[in-house]
């Protein structure tokens, strides 16, 4: 069979990803060879994957995840377009996973049918290589003002005949009117491929839902085929639900008698910020993503992340005061990390004619490093040692590079090739390398001596954490959720039979395109 499905939602965080995931556990532990894709992402939480030309190209984060479910190792073609934003106006275009150009809504069309024909392409080489492929739509389907030329959402499903179901938030409300205002929204042809439904975090009782359910089958002609309950425990590899002032996950208990506060600055461009999530796995370490000086003036640790728009976002450090935090945090004494364009923001100078075009500007001084950008960007698998050659693990996505050094400076890692990577330069770290706290004895290692510089002396790291049991815990998680409270037997025949036929449309149905100089309804004056 070459099934598939396409799973969209009534806004952005609604559960897509994690619902794909976890249709794709479910199916892949039935012995399915099953696959998971996304035609355009937009994020700057990005995975390293070698191509077929031995060359390290990026897709979305997400995805590596869904792959992970299905047993797969990820694949270019399962997020054949990532956009990156560098800024409000503008994103950085990765097509199967290599950098090919800046767009901005200005250009965009011109770009896009470029952009749907390598979608395209890749869905069908899944489609014949695997037996379902499970499709991750992007935003809503109902975003009416991009529908024409939409190769993500509906003209995907289109395109491809894709049963489509909707998952909505209900923890944020109103998830009634939004599935029902997605489908109405659609134009005839759309809506023929609209399915059904799933309720996404729900909490509660069941029973207070069901007249609701019933009532919304009955509008539109369509099942809801199960409602997921809220989890806590659904935290690693978060797309769009990092928010400020909250901890990941939740620790556990600390192994040895006192707790290590670990304090992450939200930046305006943060990326790749799932690097964190493997300190918040270990017992007694709090992670926090905040914008607060009080709490980045009260942790142990402060974790400068990646950053899409490093030399921006060190502007706004500075215009908020945070800059004069990490500083006076080092000047104490306690420890402070940098990664990817975090680390860049520690160097005396930084020149970047590339990625700000803003040529030369002073960095933070932490670190006796100067950093220029080049206009290729490195995009690779990271291997080497740390301390007495203990292996780890990581990856590389940046165009920023060391181009000056003191020579007395103390690299934090070295690379198989016995090049030195990084810094450990007093309480200052640093590195290029994401990914690397997802090796367990560097991470164990790391949180050891950042407790001994914070003067944290009763916090001991766990001997028995694995990152990878937890990130395959909650994949199984995510299977289990989907066996137990989805009509898996509905779904089934959906992907293997298609839309079903006789779906009711549902008033009023949006045009393709509008015409031009058609009136505004409702407008004043």
């Amino acid at each position: 069979m070459t099934g598939g499905l396409l799973v969209a939602g009534t806004t952005s965080d609604a559960g897509k990803s994690v619902v794909t995931a976890g249709i794709c556990r479910w199916l892949h532990r039935q012995g399915v060879r099953v696959a998971p894709f996304k035609a355009q992402n937009m994020s700057n939480n990005s995975a390293v994957v070698v191509g077929p030309d031995g060359r390290g190209g990026e897709i979305g984060r997400a995805q590596a995840m869904q792959a992970a479910a299905c047993g797969l190792a990820p694949d270019l073609r399962f997020n054949p377009v990532l956009l990156k934003p560098g800024s409000d106006l503008s994103s950085q275009v990765v097509l199967l996973g290599e950098a090919v150009d800046t767009m901005t809504a200005d250009t965009f069309p011109a770009l896009r049918p470029r952009l749907a024909e390598t979608a395209y392409a890749a869905l069908a080489e899944l489609r014949s290589a695997y037996e379902v492929v499970v499709c991750e739509g992007a935003g809503s389907p109902a975003e009416i003002n991009l529908r024409e030329g939409d190769y993500v959402n509906m003209g995907l499903a289109r395109q491809a005949g894709l049963p489509t179901i909707v998952v909505g938030d209900i923890d944020r409300g109103g998830v009634f009117a939004a599935m029902f205002g997605t489908l109405a929204l659609l134009d005839p042809a759309d809506q023929a491929l609209i399915a059904g439904f799933v309720v996404n975090k729900f909490r509660g009782d069941r029973g207070l839902l069901e007249p609701g359910l019933a009532m919304l089958g009955q509008l539109t002609g369509r099942p809801t085929y199960g409602v997921l309950p809220w989890s806590v425990d659904l935290w690693l590899d978060a797309e769009d639900s990092l928010a400020y002032g909250r901890a990941l996950g939740r620790p556990a208990a600390p192994h040895g008698t006192e707790w290590l506060d670990v304090a992450v600055v939200r930046l305006p461009r943060i990326s790749n910020a799932t690097d964190v999530e493997a300190l918040a796995t270990e017992p007694g370490v709090r992670v926090r993503l905040t914008v607060e000086p009080a709490e980045l003036a009260a942790a142990d640790l402060i974790v400068l992340p990646g950053s899409k728009s490093t030399v921006a976002d060190l502007a706004w450090l500075r215009q908020t005061g945070l800059a004069e935090v990490v500083t006076a945090h080092v000047v104490a004494g306690r420890p402070l990390l940098g990664i990817c364009g975090g680390f860049q923001m520690l160097a005396r100078a930084i020149h970047d004619p590339v990625e700000s075009r803003h040529g030369t500007v002073p960095g933070l001084g932490l670190l006796p490093i100067e950093i220029t950008f080049a206009p290729r960007k490195t995009v690779r698998p990271a291997a080497g040692t740390f301390s007495d050659d203990r292996p780890v693990r990581g990856y590389e996505i940046h165009h920023g590079y060391v181009s000056a050094a003191d020579a007395q400076l103390t690299p934090l890692l070295r690379g198989l090739d016995g090049v030195g990577e990084g810094a450990a330069h007093g309480v200052v770290h640093g590195t290029h390398w994401h990914g690397a706290f997802e090796s367990d004895e560097f991470r164990r290692w790391f949180l050891t001596r950042v407790a001994r510089l914070a003067g944290r002396t009763g916090f001991r790291v766990a001997p028995d954490t694995s990152f990878a049991t937890a990130r395959e815990r909650t994949l199984d998680l995510l299977g289990d959720l989907v066996e137990e409270h989805l009509d898996t037997t509905a779904l089934w025949r959906l992907i293997e039979s298609g839309p079903p036929t006789g779906l009711p449309f549902v008033p009023p149905g949006a045009p393709l395109v509008v015409p031009p100089g058609a009136p505004l309804a409702g407008t004043l004056g």
